[in-house]
């Protein structure tokens, strides 16, 4: 196998300044670094771009790939106030500045859940940027969910969600990494991850304090990001001009994208017994999609 495949990927760190406070987003950076970015891929809610190390690394004897942190997320130090959010506009803004900061030719841009739409609605204002895009069950609402998520009132609304009352009460602390693995090992959303997986998501989504061991992304603000809707992906798809694939799970899918959405350059599947977590679930076949889009 190529070295380049077995190296860990480099940390490097992109300046970030804009209306929602100014930081540093962390990122991973695969493949050979004399070459140009082909890839900026971006983490579902509550994870972190090490989380996605297992699925990346086998691709970066081929491609170039940066994986950043969101804000509020593992190892990038960029102000995250769960307050008065009303939605993804601060994550469109920050992968707006990585796309200019990389330089270079136009990336291909991949992403999982919030990350699939905040790179999307980031496609849509700088299409110059981006060459196209795979979009891993992203979270489209039907588009009257959409324009009433889009009132005034709704924010109030929003902050009372099923899972957004889940996600507050969510324990934050841990004893050890070794405790914060049985917890979470095969049980809910991480239930048939690899423990490989399982431990790159440990490994940055935990940060040491006074307190012990703490989730890099609060509750809070993980939270935050499930009640702050108040975006329009259907406008984002109509306005970005090149190919957008989505792969959504067979089951438990959260994109109201079909295969019916009437849009030449988007294209719709199913990835058979696979939910919304189906990038961890399904590594094969999310590596194959990520490999079609960037070569």
């Amino acid at each position: 196998m190529d070295a380049l495949a077995l190296s860990a990927p480099r940390r490097i760190s992109v300046p970030i300044d804009n209306r929602w406070g100014a930081g540093e987003m962390a990122v991973l950076d695969f493949g050979d670094p004399g070459r140009p970015v082909d890839l900026v891929f971006v983490h579902a809610n509550g994870f972190n771009a090490r989380t996605c190390r297992s699925l990346l690394q086998p691709l970066s004897s081929a491609l170039r790939i940066w994986a950043p942190d969101l804000r509020g997320h593992g190892a990038t130090r960029l102000p995250a106030a769960p307050e008065s959010r009303r939605s993804w506009k601060d994550h469109r803004d920050d992968l707006i500045a990585l796309l200019e900061a990389i330089g270079g030719p136009p990336v291909a841009l991949a992403g999982h859940s919030m990350g699939g739409v905040s790179g999307l609605l980031a496609a849509a204002e700088r299409p110059e940027r981006v060459s196209r895009l795979l979009l891993l069950d992203p979270v489209v609402w039907p588009r009257p969910m959409v324009m009433a998520f889009n009132l005034p009132m709704a924010g109030r609304l929003s902050r009372r969600f099923p899972i957004v009352l889940r996600t507050l009460k969510r324990r934050a602390v841990f004893d050890s990494r070794e405790q914060a693995l049985a917890a979470y090992r095969g049980r809910g959303a991480f239930r048939g991850w690899p423990d490989l997986m399982l431990a790159d998501y440990l490994a940055d989504g935990l940060v040491e304090t006074d307190k012990g061991l703490e989730l890099a992304c609060r509750p809070a603000w993980e939270a935050s990001n499930y009640a702050a809707q108040a975006h329009d992906p259907w406008r984002a798809l109509a306005r970005y001009p090149g190919s957008v694939r989505i792969l959504k799970g067979e089951t438990g899918s959260l994109c109201a994208v079909g295969p019916s959405a009437r849009r030449a350059h988007v294209q719709v599947e199913a990835v058979a017994g696979g939910g919304h977590l189906f990038p961890m679930t399904h590594a094969e076949i999310t590596r194959d999609a990520l490999f079609d889009l960037a070569v």
